[in-house]
C-alpha cells in the first residue's frame, strides 16, 4: 500500500473503530484520490479528503412500536448526512437486521461520489434501521414506519435531505413513511423518492438501477466495438435490481443464465426469458418465495449455499449485496472467460476481487458508477416533484440512458491509462471527487 494511503487509513480506522465496511469503502477511494491530491495541492491544503470522509451529521435514535400482540418492540434508527456540497443529502433507507452504523457510513460515503457522478445536484446520505420487515404484517410495518418517521421528520425535507428506498424498503414502506411525514408536517412535498406514480413518483424508478447497470455495461463494451447481444450473462440476486437487469440484458440480446438469493443460485442454460422472469417477479415480489422454487418449476440445477460466480459467462452483474465476490471467485470468473463486470449492488466486490479484475484488464464497472441509475432517477423524481409535473416513461428512460452515458464518459476522462486501458475505479473516484471538492473549496471551511 502507498505509505500516504496507509497513513490516512490509520487515522480513519482510529477514529472509526470496528466499522470495517466503512474502512473498505474509504480505502477503495483513497487509493485513487490521494495520489491525485498530491498532484493537485489545493485539495491537500484544504484537507478535502479528510472532510469528505467525516459525516456532516449523524443521527441515531430509538424506534419503539407495538406488534400485533400488543407487545412493545424497540429498534434502532439511523440517518447519516454525509456531504451536502452539491445539493440536499440524497440516499436510501435500509431495513435489515444487519444494519449498523458502519454499514450505513460506507453506503453514505459511496453515495456522495455516486450522486456527484450523475451530474444532478444531490449530496450524499444514507439511513435505516435494524428492523426486519420479513414476516411482519402490514399493520406492524405501518406502525414501525410511523414511529421512525416521527423522529426522522425533524431532520429531513425536500431542500435538506431526501431519503429513498433500499433493501427492505419498497413501495409499501415508502407509502407509510410519506403518510406520516405529511401528517406531522401538514405539507405535501417531495420529501421521499420511490413513491407510487399516483402521488408523486416517477416512471422507470423501480427499473432504474437494473437498467442503468446494463446501460453501463453496454457503454463499456462499445469501447471495444462490442455489445451485449449474443453474450451469456450471470446475475446474482433476484430482487428489484436483479430482475430489471435481467429484463434489460435480455432486451439487449443477452442470455441471462443465473439468479440467486441467500439460499443459493439457479443455473438455467436456456436463459431466463420474459415469461420466466415474470414468474420470478411473482415469486419474489408477491409470494415472497425462494429462488430454489424456480429450479423445481423449470427443472434446472439449484446450487444450495453457493454464489453464481463459478458459471461460465461473458458478463457478470453482481446485484445482491456487499462483498459477494471474493478474490477466488473473481479469478474464476476471469478464467472462465468473463470480461465484463458491471456492479448493480453497492460494493459487491472485495478489495482483492477488484485487484484481480484490474490486473486481468477486463472491463470492470464499480458500483458507484454502474449502479448510479437508481439515484439518478430518484433525482429526476425530485425534479418532477419541484415542477409539479410528470414525464413519460420514454422521457425518463432517455434521461437515464443519457446520464449513464455521461457517467461512463467521466470515468473514461479520468480513468484512461497510458496504454489505452480505462481504469473505471480511478475514473469514477476521481471524477466524482473533483466536482465535490471544487464545491467545497468554493464554500469555504464549513
Amino acid at each position: 500500500m502507498d505509505p500516504r494511503v496507509e497513513k490516512f487509513m490509520a487515522q480513519i480506522i482510529a477514529k472509526n473503530p470496528s466499522e470495517v465496511e466503512f474502512h473498505q469503502a474509504v480505502l477503495e477511494v483513497a487509493e485513487s484520490i490521494i495520489p491525485f491530491i498530491e498532484e493537485n495541492p489545493k485539495y491537500k491544503h484544504a484537507k478535502i479528503m479528510e472532510r469528505v470522509s467525516e459525516p456532516e451529521r449523524v443521527m441515531m435514535f430509538r424506534i419503539p412500536w407495538l406488534d400485533d400482540k400488543g407487545e412493545v418492540q424497540v429498534n434502532r434508527g439511523f440517518r447519516i448526512e454525509m456531504n451536502s456540497a452539491i445539493g440536499p443529502y440524497k440516499g436510501g433507507l435500509r431495513f435489515h437486521p444487519t444494519v449498523n452504523l458502519g454499514i450505513l457510513k460506507f453506503l453514505a460515503f459511496e453515495q456522495v461520489f455516486k450522486n456527484s457522478l450523475t451530474t444532478l445536484p444531490m449530496g450524499g446520505g444514507k439511513g435505516g434501521s435494524d428492523f426486519d420487515p420479513k414476516g411482519k404484517s402490514d399493520n406492524e410495518v405501518m406502525r414501525f414506519c410511523q414511529s421512525l418517521m416521527t423522529e426522522l421528520s425533524r431532520h429531513i425535507g425536500p431542500n435538506t435531505d431526501v431519503p429513498a428506498g433500499d433493501i427492505g424498503v419498497g413501495g409499501r414502506e415508502i407509502g407509510y413513511l410519506f403518510g406520516q411525514y405529511k401528517r406531522i408536517r401538514n405539507e405535501f412535498t417531495g420529501v421521499l423518492t420511490g413513491k407510487a406514480i399516483e402521488w408523486g413518483g416517477s416512471l422507470i424508478r423501480p427499473e432504474a438501477t437494473g437498467y442503468g447497470t446494463v446501460y453501463f455495461a453496454e457503454e463499456m463494451l462499445k469501447t471495444r466495438g462490442d455489445s451485449i447481444k449474443g453474450k451469456t450473462v450471470a446475475i446474482s440476486g433476484s430482487g428489484n435490481v436483479a430482475q430489471f437487469a435481467t429484463e434489460k440484458a435480455t432486451e439487449y440480446g443477452g442470455k441471462v443464465v443465473t439468479l440467486s438469493d441467500s439460499g443459493g443460485y439457479i443455473y438455467d442454460p436456456d436463459g431466463i426469458d420474459a415469461e420466466k422472469l415474470a414468474w420470478v417477479m411473482d415469486l419474489k415480489n408477491v409470494r415472497r418465495g425462494r429462488i430454489s422454487e424456480y429450479a423445481e418449476k423449470y427443472n434446472v440445477d439449484y446450487h444450495e449455499g453457493q454464489r453464481p460466480w463459478g458459471v461460465k459467462c461473458d458478463i457478470a452483474l453482481p446485484c445482491a449485496t456487499q462483498n459477494e465476490v471474493n478474490e477466488e471467485e473473481a479469478k474464476t470468473l476471469v478464467k472462465n472467460g468473463c470480461y465484463v463486470v458491471s456492479e448493480g449492488a453497492n460494493m459487491p466486490s472485495t478489495p482483492e476481487a477488484i485487484e484481480a479484475f484490474l490486473a486481468s484488464r477486463i472491463l470492470y464497472g464499480p458500483g458507484k458508477a454502474a449502479n448510479a441509475g437508481g439515484v439518478a432517477v430518484s433525482g429526476l423524481e425530485m425534479s418532477q416533484n419541484s415542477l409539479r409535473l410528470s414525464w413519460t416513461r420514454e422521457e425518463v428512460d432517455e434521461r437515464l440512458l443519457n446520464i449513464m452515458k455521461s457517467i461512463h464518459q467521466t470515468c473514461v476522462k479520468f480513468g484512461k491509462e497510458s496504454d489505452g486501458y480505462t481504469n473505471y475505479v480511478n475514473g469514477a473516484n476521481i471524477g466524482g471527487f473533483v466536482k465535490i471538492a471544487d464545491a467545497m473549496l468554493a464554500q469555504g471551511v464549513v
